[in-house]
């Protein structure tokens, strides 16, 4: 006979190894000796001693728990034993040798007699700690992302408000308070990209000024970074003087120059001078509006500063100060180099776009703005086919004439690029509009225009008709 181990006979020591690879660590409870034997791997996660140990009816497990988890957890054991023999319960232990918390997981099973008493239980403790800490920051997390998605609604409420009191056509407000949203969707995006610890002011000043009038633009300072707040307020700011300066400023003309500068101050906090020069000649508005308020209140007071506006001859000088409580340490994630601009392809034509009946799919898992996009596109005289919600309901529309489509590139976590293959193939032409950024943009490989949420509808109503009439 060979002196060789039955392979087919599974080892003790091979078990209790793989139990150490999977974290698992053993225990048994002898009831009626009243002893508890605990594996080295189970002494490691809860900072007791290996081997056999007095379970003092049960005093010793007890004593090594939490506080808080003291009746709790051995209630949670009871009640399961009163309907089977088996139990999982997660408490949090305090090791006795270190007086560290970890948080464990303790299956186990009770042995009886052949009798029915029971005489022993045995079960695997694993260490949890890690999962309910990054559980609790999901929780954190979630908390944090229900308070600013509240304070963001809370600010496009006032800024819809405060926009309307101030403009006199529906127009008017449609194109001012849009420009609004897409400033603090700039600023929105690269506090994302940065897990919201900051942005800095190059790349704001980049995001908002990138694409406008080229070679009329240019800015520069140290690196600095701003809180989310200061972020968004500073992202309006910005907005507003470049929106004055295309309007009435160095921008409406050709010869225009805007020069910004930041600087940081003795106090710890920063200045910003933006400049204009070369424009038509500046005199101070007869009128207040919004923006003029937005400039020299708000802004001054979410930058913990203040703001100026000067109206020279030479130009608008506008001098922002903020003080140190806007300015971060420099956030762990962050873009390497200012992003580019973060523009559509396609913006609002000077006049309504004319459908004249071409028959447009719509394609948007956002209800209010598919229909917002139906609105707005039968208003321009298409047929509308859809809207589509889903990736299969779009699919499904797919075997009728269509002239052209709008399609979001997102579909609730599923991308939209069957539909775009198969409209590609037939030659129909179609917009992309779409909630991504730089980071995550809308499908490559396509040849179509973009429109970045939040948008105009007639925005997407003036690439349509584009679309439709280059065929």
């Amino acid at each position: 006979m060979s002196d060789e181990p039955d392979r087919r006979k599974w080892d003790p020591q091979r078990l209790s190894e793989s139990l150490r690879a999977a974290g698992l660590g053993e225990f048994d409870w002898d009831f009626v000796r009243d002893v508890i034997r605990m594996s080295a791997l189970t002494a490691e996660i809860t900072g007791a001693s290996q081997g056999e140990r007095p379970a003092q009816g049960g005093e010793m497990l007890r004593a090594m728990l939490h506080p808080d988890d003291r009746d709790t957890a051995p209630a949670a054991v009871e009640v399961q034993l009163q309907s089977a023999d088996h139990y999982a319960v997660e408490c949090r232990c305090v090791r006795p040798d270190d007086g560290r918390m970890v948080w464990v997981r303790i299956t186990g099973q009770r042995v009886r007699d052949d009798a029915g008493a029971p005489i022993a239980a045995a079960g695997l403790v694993q260490d949890i700690t890690a999962r309910k800490d990054e559980d609790d920051r999901r929780v954190t997390l979630m908390a944090e992302l229900d308070h600013r998605v509240k304070n963001v609604l809370a600010t496009v409420q006032a800024l819809a408000a405060q926009t309307a009191k101030r403009t006199t056509s529906l127009d008017n407000f449609l194109q001012t308070f849009s420009g609004r949203l897409k400033a603090m969707a700039s600023a929105n995006e690269l506090l994302t990209a940065a897990r919201w610890r900051g942005a800095s002011v190059e790349h704001l000043a980049s995001a908002e000024l990138g694409a406008l009038a080229p070679g009329q633009t240019r800015w520069g300072g140290p690196e600095l970074f701003l809180t989310p707040r200061a972020a968004n307020a500073l992202s309006l700011a910005l907005h507003e003087l470049a929106t004055n300066a295309l309007k009435f400023g160095a921008l409406s003309t050709d010869t225009g120059r805007i020069d910004l500068r930041w600087s940081r101050l003795v106090d710890g906090g920063f200045e910003l001078v933006w400049t204009e020069s070369n424009g038509p000649p500046v005199t101070a508005p007869a009128h207040r509006g919004f923006g003029s308020t937005l400039l020299e209140q708000v802004t001054g007071r979410e930058l913990n500063g203040e703001t100026r506006v000067e109206y020279r001859a030479a130009g608008v000088q506008a001098l922002l100060r903020a003080g140190p409580a806007a300015l971060v340490e420099r956030p762990e994630t962050m873009p390497e180099a200012p992003p580019k601009r973060v523009v559509e392809t396609v913006t609002a034509s000077g006049g309504p776009a004319e459908l004249n009946g071409a028959r447009v799919l719509i394609v948007e898992d956002a209800v209010l703005l598919a229909l917002e996009l139906e609105t707005g596109l039968s208003d321009a005289g298409a047929v509308v086919i859809g809207p589509a919600y889903e990736l299969e309901e779009a699919m499904g529309l797919l075997d009728q004439p269509i002239d052209a489509a709008v399609l979001d590139a997102n579909l609730n976590g599923r991308s939209v690029i069957p539909v775009a293959k198969v409209l590609a193939e037939r030659g129909v032409p179609f917009v992309f509009a779409t909630g991504y950024g730089e980071a995550g943009g809308p499908p490559i490989g396509f040849d179509a225009p973009i429109i970045r949420k939040p948008y105009d509808v007639t925005q997407v109503a003036a690439a349509v008709a584009a679309l439709l009439q280059a065929r």
